[in-house]
This record gives C-alpha cells, sequence and structure tokens, in this order.
C-alpha cells in the first residue's frame, strides 16, 4: 500500500485489528484522536510525517522496523497495551511529550537522529527503554514502577522526573542488539567518535532512587537535586575539570579535579576570571558558592558511600572552595582560615604543596640557624673546686659558659651539618641537644611547631588519595 498526499484518520476507530503493514505515507498521515481497539500493526511501514497526537491504543501496538522520514508526534496518547518500537527509525524528532504508557514492559531499541521527547509522559509499569538518539528530553516524567534507560550518543534532560521507584540510567558502549542477533544500524550517528551519554539537568529530581553508569556530567546542572547523597554512581562517570593549572605563579590556580558545571558558570562571571571556565548557557540560572556547597558536600558523601574515597576528595575540595569563598554564609575570620589550609595543602589533599612548604621551612631553619642560631664555638665545661688545709672532702663545682654569637665566616660545611641535624630532628618534633644562642633557641622552638604540622598535613594527603 502507498499513499499519495495527505492521509487522514482524524477520530477514526478501528474495531478489530488495524493493518498497514509494509505501508508507505509519501505526504503526511494524521491518525489525530484515532481509538485503535484491538492490535494496531505499522510493522515495516514507512511515513513522511505522522501524527498520532492523542490517539488511544487499547491493543498491542506494533511499530516494529518502521521508519518516520521527518519527525513523528504522539504527543497526549495512551498505550493502554504493550507499545513496541523495535528497530524503528526517526529521521527527525521523535514525540512522546504527555503519552501515557499503562504497561509497556520494551520501548525500542530504536535510533532517532533528532530528539526523543518524552516529557511530561507517564509510564504505569516496569519498563526497559533503549534508545540512540542525539537527544532525550524527560522534563517532568513520571516513572511509577521501576525502569532502565539504556542509551547512546544522547544528552538527557532529566528537570523534575519523577522516580517513585529504582531507575537506572546506563551508556551502552556497543550498538544495541536485537532480537534476532543482528546488531541496530544507526546511519544518523556514523562517524561519531564515542557513544557518551551525556546528563544535562537533575534540577528538581529526588535522586534516592537513581542509578547512574558510565555517563558524563561535565554539562550536568545538580541544583535543586534532592537526596543527590543518595544517588548511585557506578562504573566510569565523568565530571568537569579545571582549566589548565598556571604554573607562573605558586601554590597554582587551580589544581586538577572534578568540578560541576554550575562553579564553571560562576568562575566564569567574576571579575578578571580565568580562561577556560565555560559561562553558562541560558536557562541555567545563576548561582553561587552558597548554593554550591551542599552540592559538593552531597556528592562527597555519595562516592564515600560507595567506597570511593580518592573519588570524594575532589568534591571535599570543591566544598571547601565554596566555603572559602562564601562572603555570606562564611564569616571572614573562617574565611581567613580557611585560605592558610587551602595554601598549606590544599585542604588536606595536595602533599606536593604540603611538601613544597616544608622543604622551604627546613631551608629557611638551616640558613637562620647558621647564621644566627650555633654558637661561635661550642661552649666548654669547667670544674672549680677549693682543696681544704690538711686534706678531706673536694668539693667541684661544674659550669659551662654561655653561647657566644657567631662572627666571622658562618656558612660553613661543619655548621651546614649541625643546622641539618637540628632541621631534622625539628620535623619529627625531637631536640637535637645542641647548643644555641638564645636567637637559636627560638628559631629550633619555631621549627618544632611548624615543620611536624606541614609533615602531617602532607601525611594526610597522601593518606586521603590512597584509603580506600
Amino acid at each position: 500500500m502507498t499513499a499519495q498526499g495527505i492521509v487522514t484518520f482524524v477520530q477514526a476507530i478501528f474495531q478489530d485489528l488495524a493493518t498497514f503493514v509494509m505501508a508507505t505515507f509519501e505526504g503526511l498521515a494524521t491518525f489525530w484522536s484515532a481509538t485503535f481497539h484491538g492490535e494496531a500493526a505499522f510493522i515495516l511501514a514507512t511515513f513522511q510525517n505522522a501524527l498520532f497526537n492523542t490517539a488511544t491504543f487499547q491493543g498491542i501496538a506494533k511499530f516494529d522496523a518502521v521508519t518516520f522520514r521527518n519527525g513523528a508526534s504522539f504527543s497526549t496518547a495512551t498505550f493502554q497495551g504493550s507499545a513496541r518500537f523495535n528497530s524503528v527509525t526517526f529521521q527527525g524528532d521523535a514525540g512522546f511529550d504527555h503519552v501515557v504508557f499503562e504497561r509497556a514492559a520494551v520501548f525500542g531499541p530504536l535510533v532517532c537522529a533528532g530528539a526523543v521527547l518524552l516529557s511530561g509522559a507517564v509510564f504505569g509499569g516496569p519498563v526497559t527503554l533503549s534508545f540512540a538518539a542525539r537527544r532525550l528530553e524527560c522534563r517532568r516524567t513520571r516513572w511509577s514502577s521501576t525502569a532502565e534507560v539504556r542509551l547512546r550518543y544522547a544528552t538527557v534532560d532529566f528537570s523534575h522526573a519523577v522516580f517513585e521507584y529504582p531507575l537506572t540510567v546506563a551508556s551502552e558502549a556497543k550498538p544495541f542488539v536485537l532480537t534476532d542477533g543482528r546488531s541496530l544500524a544507526e546511519p544518523p550517528f556514523a562517524g561519531a567518535p564515542d557513544a557518551t551519554v551525556r546528563i544535562a539537568s537533575l534540577r528538581g529530581v529526588d535522586a534516592a532512587h537513581l542509578v547512574l553508569a558510565d555517563v558524563d556530567f561535565s554539562e550536568c546542572l545538580f541544583i535543586g537535586t534532592v537526596h543527590l547523597d543518595q544517588v548511585r554512581l557506578e562504573g566510569a562517570c565523568s565530571f568537569g575539570t579545571v582549566p589548565p593549572a598556571q604554573w607562573r605563579r605558586w601554590p597554582p590556580r587551580f589544581t586538577q579535579r572534578r568540578t560541576l558545571a554550575e562553579e564553571h558558570h560562576w568562575r566564569a562571571r567574576r571579575p578578571a576570571a580565568a580562561q577556560g571556565w565555560n559561562s553558562a548557557i541560558s536557562g541555567a540560572g545563576h548561582v553561587g558558592p552558597a548554593q554550591l556547597a551542599p552540592v559538593y558536600r552531597a556528592l562527597r558523601k555519595a562516592f564515600e558511600d560507595g567506597k570511593n574515597e580518592p573519588g570524594a576528595g575532589d568534591f571535599y575540595y570543591g566544598e571547601m572552595e565554596m566555603r572559602r569563598h562564601d562572603r555570606a554564609g562564611t564569616s571572614h575570620a573562617e574565611r581567613r582560615l580557611l585560605h592558610g589550609y587551602w595554601l598549606l595543602s590544599g585542604y588536606g589533599l595536595r602533599a606536593s604543596r604540603a611538601l613544597g612548604w616544608l622543604a622551604a621551612a627546613m631551608l629557611v631553619t638551616i640558613v637562620l640557624l647558621m647564621g644566627f642560631g650555633l654558637p661561635q664555638d661550642d661552649p666548654k665545661q669547667e670544674a672549680t673546686g677549693i682543696v681544704p688545709r690538711g686534706g678531706g672532702k673536694v668539693t667541684f663545682e661544674i659550669d659551662k659558659a654561655d653561647p657566644q654569637n657567631p662572627t666571622g665566616t658562618r656558612l660553613t660545611g661543619k655548621r651546614l651539618e649541625k643546622a641539618l641535624n637540628i632541621t631534622l630532628n625539628s620535623v619529627v618534633f625531637r631536640s637535637s641537644g645542641q647548643d644555641l644562642t638564645t636567637t637559636g633557641t627560638y628559631i629550633e622552638m619555631a621549627s618544632r611547631l611548624t615543620e611536624p604540622v606541614l609533615l602531617g598535613l602532607a601525611a594526610l594527603a597522601i593518606r586521603n588519595r590512597i584509603k580506600r
């Protein structure tokens, strides 16, 4: 069957089997408000443009191997039985917004060159969705039972979606396999570098039942997500990163870590922002450190609950960064303290920074000891006593001269060895027992106070990166 021009079945009622197997519709085919009481079979059909808006499918709806050359709209339709879209190709957008799927067990696999629109749709029963699409929009979509969404290439928007039961979103590395064992062809994506799935937004979502596997969060908007600390992240989930380190200043302004898209947006709009931060897209809104700190805290807990302590460290770093920059919710004294913590050890996560400060402190201590702390010569002990007339007991008094401040040449190998010995003992909070000038005594006290702290911060940073 081949139909030319406009074919209309507006408000048509199909009592029994409605079959359009291998039919070709060269123009617009509209089934607006049609009712299918029995099975609707469109297997191997070809549509130029198709409208199934507000249609009702009371039986099984079979769209297996159908090709929609442009777009297709099923907006506000109702599928009371199974909705089979196995091996379907949409060369434009696939509109399923506000559709009710009462018991769709399997939806797909299908290929869509444009966007699959599921905004406002309702899934009443367990379902598995398999899409190779450029974009998937699920704004305010409701899943009333368990569901699994397996995707390729898609950028997904889950804004304000409702998950009443566990829902898994996973990226498929290889093409979907059909029931006959063949791989689903993906002509619209020929030459695509990879099949990465990107999450665009989780705003307004209750993530307590959400499982995400092998997806990219580099552009995801998290502000407003509820129970984000309970989300489960499986596989190789990736996040955005900071701009390359600027080594012209030390410590580097930015060190590599996972970041949120909203932090990129906030930093990009700051005065004198560094290059490399991504600006906000239209509609993303403006957020600041006060809103970002709880998000980083929740993701840190999610990683910790998943036994990924090193991964959680990046989100702890982000949380501390937001607290340090939050002028409204963090006091001035606390921000100064956090700034010092960042400067010395990167919030206990940058061992190289703490070790660098430790090496600098040791070098300063050695130089000061050689210049002012070590005496000119080691004081010698002197014993004095009086011998009673006629013999008897002799009493001696042993005394040591006060260390004398150095004069003349001070940078000698012998003095370097002594200064190094004192400094190394100070690092492990031990006294060297060396004779020092008054200035040297205070230098050693300061060294014994600061250097063990820096060593401890370095050890803490290493532990935070390797613990499990």
